[in-house]
């Protein structure tokens, strides 16, 4: 708890020295484990800031300086650069502590010397409310534990990429570049079979009042393949209204064509909110084309099913 409650008073002083004097401490918390110090601040901390923070404080360490207490009235503490918390009431008479370049008034134990802290390593930052930020710290053999654990893990996933450590990074930016590539690869095919698929769906059309009515679930099919198959099934059935879908998960996505010849009878636009109604979504479009989305692909099967007599109603 020494080695923690010294460190707090380090990272004070350096807190201030890397971000400015605004820094107050606003509330702190030293066990055997870690310190949690929270403090003024306005912004997120950035590694280049943790980073010279926990260069400052084992800076002081590495001096192994002796640490000097000493009690004196609060008014002459003050003039000598000493600094009051936050909110503390204080008497007439006050404890001051020096250690390594931190001058604080402070009535509780501490290390003999700035090296009996032994290591100082921030493993937590973050916000706890408005203009307050909390900075959680290890010492001592907790800090070269950690360290050691974090080597052993790194240790760990370098083995797994089959990398020396010092390329671990690297060699993680070309699988996931490698990843990128496959998904591209994965995606450019399934679209392919959409497509490929698509090309039969023209049998599935019925007629209904001199239209050929066409509503079906395209598998694995982005927006770019419904609209491609959406073109050539218009072209191939030639007098026709057709509704394609196809489901992510949770979303569906629909496309309805219908060609020049059959607008007169049935509106793109109406023909997929229809369907769109029915699967939790809505949309538009022109009269020829339009897109729709919902979110209740359970109901779909369903919602296209209902397409033909939709359209002979119409008639």
């Amino acid at each position: 708890t020494m080695r923690n409650h010294s460190a707090t008073h380090l990272m004070h002083k350096a807190l201030r020295e890397v971000l400015g004097s605004h820094v107050q401490q606003r509330g702190s918390l030293v066990d055997a484990d870690r310190t949690r110090f929270d403090f003024a601040h306005n912004a997120p901390l950035d590694d280049d800031e943790i980073r010279r923070i926990e260069a400052i404080v084992n800076r002081e360490v590495l001096a192994n300086v002796p640490t000097q207490a000493r009690v004196m009235p609060f008014d002459e503490a003050v003039r000598s650069g000493a600094m009051a918390l936050f909110g503390e009431k204080y008497g007439d008479e006050v404890r001051v502590l020096d250690i390594g370049s931190s001058r604080e008034l402070c009535g509780g134990t501490h290390v003999a010397r700035t090296g009996d802290i032994g290591l100082f390593k921030v493993v937590a930052e973050g916000g706890v409310a408005a203009g307050v930020r909390r900075i959680e710290a290890i010492t001592g053999e907790n800090a070269v534990a950690w360290v050691q654990a974090l080597d052993a893990r790194t240790k760990e996933a370098a083995s797994m990429l089959k990398a020396a450590p010092g390329e671990l990074v690297a060699r993680i930016g070309q699988a996931l570049d490698h990843a990128r590539a496959l998904e591209k690869e994965v995606a450019r095919l399934k679209s392919k079979l959409a497509s490929s698929h698509g090309e039969d769906l023209a049998e599935q059309a019925v007629e209904v009042d001199g239209i050929q009515v066409l509503a079906a679930t395209l598998d694995g099919a982005d927006t770019k393949t419904l609209r491609e198959t959406m073109d050539r099934l218009k072209d191939r059935l030639k007098t026709a209204a057709i509704v394609l879908a196809a489901v992510d998960g949770a979303k569906v996505s629909l496309i309805a064509g219908v060609t020049p010849n059959a607008t007169s009878k049935v509106k793109a636009g109406e023909l997929v909110n229809f369907v769109a109604q029915q699967v939790g979504g809505k949309g538009g479009g022109r009269p020829e084309m339009a897109q729709a989305g919902g979110s209740e692909p359970a109901r779909l099967p369903a919602a296209l099913a209902g397409v033909p007599d939709w359209v002979r109603a119409r008639g």
